[in-house]
């Protein structure tokens, strides 16, 4: 059957489209994908058509997805679509979850493509925090996440390690972001999805993490809605054989990703979110990842030089062990966070900059020289560990005061000029 076709001078203004089968356009298309269901399917959809006639403020359609059912599924649907006029079936000759969504989708005129599963396991109550962001155009897709603050759920505890061994996998081999792939309760706005079905190759269960993963990297904006989540203990999806083709799907777009084949770029450039705004006065450019090298920085400078100081310290004493190994820490503290931190490369300015850099040094080592002798004037012959541990402290406040020196001092031209540079668009995304 094919879908149904929008007036095309109907104006796209979801607040003024008419409920079910009229001419104006449908915001909402929501799919369920259904094999074998006829004890679930008309329950269930009587169920959904009831909610969101009662909650739900825009036009919407109700697709039965059958793949191929050989029981009375497609007869329930056909009936209920002969009786409801917001219903409508679609059969597919061949089984998979992906393949009926992508080809509902790929057919749909609705504004807003969604699913749901047919047990409904989620609360219904989510469909309208799902489908708004999209409607509104904050966001670009939306998941229902079991996994994030505020999700209530109740299932076994094999399916709950499943889900979350399965979704570290996607963020430590795919650097996904988003929480939980797995949920069956997901939107597309119509058109990001017309842009990204072609590129989708999965037919079965690993086509919502395809999906969500190409549109990750192409730069859109997934929205997570937390959701009440009760499993459904008759399911009989074969989690063994679904976790297989999970992975054989993770192999196969993650060397997609790292080869090139995906046409990332262009879709970033066609949908992507453009850049925001580079230069704000008042605020640096690329704090927190600065912030985030300079502590990585920092933290090995503090190792290495509470080991030198322990080497040094029986040969030089405590005061003299303490120059000698801040001294060559901050050397190498200076060239790594030149070249790591604030992105300066080649030797021009070099010797200015750790010039500088030995002049912080010496307010550096004024507080650690500093504390250590009022150490030794409160408390004379202290333990070691207690010299160890004024060190410490005393390397954090330095350190604190590095950071600030460097951006706002030493490495100040070179902050203003990235801060003044327009943004580059990365050609593409590296997997």
């Amino acid at each position: 059957m094919s879908p149904v076709v929008a007036d095309s001078r109907t104006e796209n203004a979801p607040g003024t489209a008419a409920r079910g089968g009229g001419r104006a356009r449908t915001v909402l298309d929501i799919v369920v994908p259904v094999h074998n269901e006829e004890t679930d399917l008309e329950p269930s959809v009587r169920r959904l058509r009831e909610h969101l006639l009662r909650s739900f403020p825009y036009s919407f359609r109700i697709t039965v997805a059958d793949n191929a059912s050989v029981d009375a599924t497609p007869l329930i649907g056909a009936r209920l679509q002969a009786e409801l006029p917001e219903v409508r079936l679609v059969r597919l000759e061949q089984k998979g979850r992906g393949r009926a969504l992508h080809t509902v989708w790929s057919g749909s005129d609705a504004d807003v493509l969604a699913y749901c599963d047919v047990d409904l396991s989620t609360d219904l109550d989510a469909v309208l925090p799902l489908v708004a962001p999209l409607i509104s155009g904050h966001s670009d897709l939306a998941i229902g996440t079991r996994l994030g603050r505020g999700s209530r759920v109740v299932r076994g505890a094999k399916r709950e390690f499943i889900s979350r061994c399965y979704n570290l996998i996607l963020r430590s081999t795919l650097q996904a972001g988003f929480s939980d792939a797995q949920c069956g309760f997901k939107a597309i706005r119509g058109d990001v999805a017309r842009r990204l079905l072609p590129l989708v190759q999965d037919t079965g269960w690993f086509f919502d993490t395809e999906l969500l993963v190409l549109a990750e990297r192409a730069g859109l904006r997934i929205h997570e809605v937390p959701v009440d989540w009760v499993d459904d203990p008759n399911s009989t999806v074969d989690i063994v054989a679904t976790a297989t083709a999970d992975l054989k799907g993770v192999w196969r777009v993650g060397r997609a990703l790292a080869t090139g084949a995906l046409p990332i770029a262009e879709v970033r450039a066609q949908l992507g979110r453009a850049p925001l705004q580079t230069s704000v006065e008042g605020v640096p450019r690329g704090l927190p990842t600065q912030l985030v090298r300079f502590a990585a920085i920092g933290v090995a400078s503090t190792l290495a030089n509470l080991v030198l100081f322990l080497l040094f310290r029986t040969v030089l004493g405590p005061i003299w062990a303490n120059v000698a190994a801040l001294l060559l820490t901050t050397i190498a503290n200076t060239a790594a966070n030149r070249r790591l931190t604030f992105g300066v490369r080649g030797r021009q300015d070099a010797a200015r900059h750790q010039f500088q850099g030995l002049l912080v040094f010496g307010l550096g080592l004024g507080l650690t020289t500093g504390a250590l002798a009022l150490l030794a004037a409160l408390a004379p012959g202290a333990h070691q560990s207690v010299e160890v541990a004024t060190i410490v402290v005393a390397n954090l406040v330095a350190t604190v005061l590095r950071f600030v020196l460097f951006r706002a001092w030493v490495f100040r031209s070179r902050t203003r000029t990235a801060a003044t540079a327009p943004a580059e668009v990365p050609s593409e995304i590296a997997a």
